[in-house]
């Protein structure tokens, strides 16, 4: 069975994305707690770039850990397409998060924008690409 006829032969419970949501506020408040610490400890120990990659490496295992314990903690059996949904909330959550604190602060869009520019060097899409697949390979991995 493909993933999208996973999706289309299950229903979605509403009411099982309100754990994950309230994962994601903790993953939240790591990715702050994270940028805290790149620009505290990282940026200036091994510079500005060196600092961001280091710092999208750590909270992409961060959120990697956090992932893995709540789907080995939580006695929700998700569907596939539930899977797909709240790896898809967490990463509208994230990317909406990140563009409204980048309005807040008064940072261009296109600065924001250029945060995913791989081809200049960016890793940050490392950050949202987890958050998009985290539960679909640790929700079926320990099912």
């Amino acid at each position: 069975m493909t993933l999208l006829a996973a999706l289309d032969a299950q229903p979605i419970r509403p009411r099982v994305l309100l754990y994950p949501l309230g994962v994601w506020v903790v993953m939240a408040v790591v990715a702050i707690a994270n940028g805290g610490f790149r620009e505290v400890v990282l940026i200036p120990r091994v510079g500005s770039y060196r600092g961001h990659v280091l710092s999208t490496a750590l909270l992409v295992g961060a959120i990697l850990v956090v992932s893995f314990l709540y789907f080995s903690w939580t006695p929700i059996d998700y569907s596939q397409g539930e899977l797909v949904v709240v790896g898809v909330l967490w990463t509208v959550l994230t990317v909406g998060f990140e563009f409204v604190v980048g309005y807040v602060e008064g940072t261009p869009v296109s600065v924001t924008l250029g945060q995913y520019d791989v081809l200049a060097g960016q890793v940050w899409i490392a950050v949202p690409l987890t958050l998009l697949f985290a539960p679909l390979l640790f929700g079926w991995y320990l099912s």
